[in-house]
């Protein structure tokens, strides 16, 4: 039952190696690492690698796709955005003609019905500036016989005569006129 090895050996101490450190075993293990090391690189370099970089294009492409979006979406919204810009300037120039227009269309009937006010106030002033001459006229007219006879009432109140009605005409005529 004790069957030994070529390979391995047993120490002085009784405790058997471990087998990579058995200098036996060394050749061997650097055959097999370099046939792993070399199947290895070969299934990541045909396999592995190219599907991490195909993967790796696939995000960039994607990352430009979208940011070549993102960038045409920003100049679209600034296209938009100027469009806005100037349409509202154009609203507020036809705004402002829209109020200039009325403000001078306004402007020109006040104008026009201060012209007419004016007129219409003249010609009552005239009509009663010819009223006033027309009842002043009148009353001077009056006022000649009025004068007289309140002359005459008072002379005759003071003096208890009645005077002659040429004497008291004369007497006015000469008040007035002095």
């Amino acid at each position: 039952m004790a069957e030994t090895n070529a390979h391995t050996e047993v120490p002085a101490g009784g405790k058997v190696m471990f087998p990579p450190f058995q200098k036996e075993t060394f050749p061997s293990q650097l055959f097999w690492l370099a046939i792993t090391f070399i199947a290895l690189y070969v299934v990541m370099a045909r396999i592995a690698l190219p599907q991490i970089g195909a993967i790796f294009q696939a995000r960039r492409d994607r990352i430009s796709g979208d940011l070549a979006e993102a960038q045409e979406l920003k100049n679209q919204s600034e296209t938009a955005l100027a469009a806005y810009e100037k349409a509202l300037a154009e609203a507020r120039g036809r705004a402002q003609s829209i109020a200039d227009e009325a403000s001078h269309r306004l402007n020109a009937e006040a104008e026009e019905r201060r012209k007419t006010l004016e007129s219409e106030l003249n010609a009552k002033l005239a009509a009663a500036e010819r009223t006033i001459a027309a009842t002043k006229s009148a009353a001077m007219a009056n006022v000649h016989a009025i004068a007289a006879d309140a002359a005459a009432a008072i002379v005759e109140r003071l003096s208890g005569a009645v005077p002659a009605d040429s004497a008291v005409k004369a007497a006015v005529e000469d008040a007035l006129e002095g």
